[in-house]
């Protein structure tokens, strides 16, 4: 999609990843799964060792690369957002991409990329909890990245779709029932959602334990109407949504 492109990597233990590098117009970003990570990230090359649960990400200019420099396998999720066409240049059927070397000043600063560990960000506390990796300004409003917590028999959100947005989840934890248009699923950990804008969709938990996943939009804006939402009596969630590209269905 246009919005933005979720791929899923697994590194060996050794395995380097490109040369440092910017991207002009798009946000490179991860979350890791399993194993460990180093990232290399702003104009002098601050290295950082990630462990599961650590987002990373690079707006547009931020000098980054990464390796897996344990003994063990690293999983991890990785985002570009827009997507400018990364899937197609992964599978190697363009060569021009938004990828250049590093510029001579070293590009911008270490303050502008965005490193979230384990459990890290900002909780929105309401019927379910929402952990906010990256939001609002971050990446340059390109997109949003949270935990969403649902307690056993939490409902979900109204039955609702985004006009421009594009929403993704992977489940971490627990199982996820999923209305996506007319198709319903229950997803447990490692599955995958996709919700193209203009997508009628909803979760529930109805399992007998806690469930967790993680969600990615492009562009940002879905973690200010939760927040709002939360802190908002409910009377005017129509409003509310509709100021962030949120409509609610029923």
């Amino acid at each position: 999609m246009e919005q933005l492109i979720v791929t899923w990597f697994r590194y060996e233990p050794g395995e380097v990843g490109p040369d440092p590098h910017i991207h002009r117009l798009h946000t490179d970003a991860f979350y890791l799964l399993e194993g460990e990570l180093e990232f290399t990230l702003g104009p002098d090359l601050r290295t950082t060792t990630a462990v599961p649960g650590t987002f990373a990400a690079a707006p547009p200019g931020v000098v980054h690369t990464f390796r897996n420099a344990s003994d063990s396998t690293a999983i991890f999720l990785n985002v570009h957002a827009p997507s400018m066409s990364f899937g197609d240049h992964i599978r190697g059927r363009i060569k021009d991409f938004d990828q250049l070397d590093p510029p001579p000043d070293g590009g911008r600063a270490l303050e502008d990329a965005v490193l979230s560990g384990p459990g890290e960000g900002e909780r929105i506390e309401g019927r379910s909890t929402t952990i906010v990796k990256a939001g609002g300004s971050d990446c340059d409003g390109q997109l949003a990245v949270y935990e969403t917590v649902l307690p056993v028999g939490n409902s979900g959100p109204p039955l609702h779709l985004h006009r421009e947005t594009a929403e993704t989840f992977f489940v971490l934890d627990g199982a996820f029932e999923f209305a996506l248009g007319e198709e319903r699923a229950s997803l447990e950990p490692g599955y995958f959602a996709l919700v193209p804008p203009g997508v009628p969709h909803t979760f529930a938990n109805d399992g007998e334990v806690e469930a967790r996943c993680l969600t990615i939009t492009g562009p940002a804006g879905v973690e200010a109407f939760i927040r709002e939402a939360v802190r908002s009596d409910g009377s005017d969630l129509a409003d509310l949504g509709a100021r962030h590209d949120t409509f609610l269905q029923g």
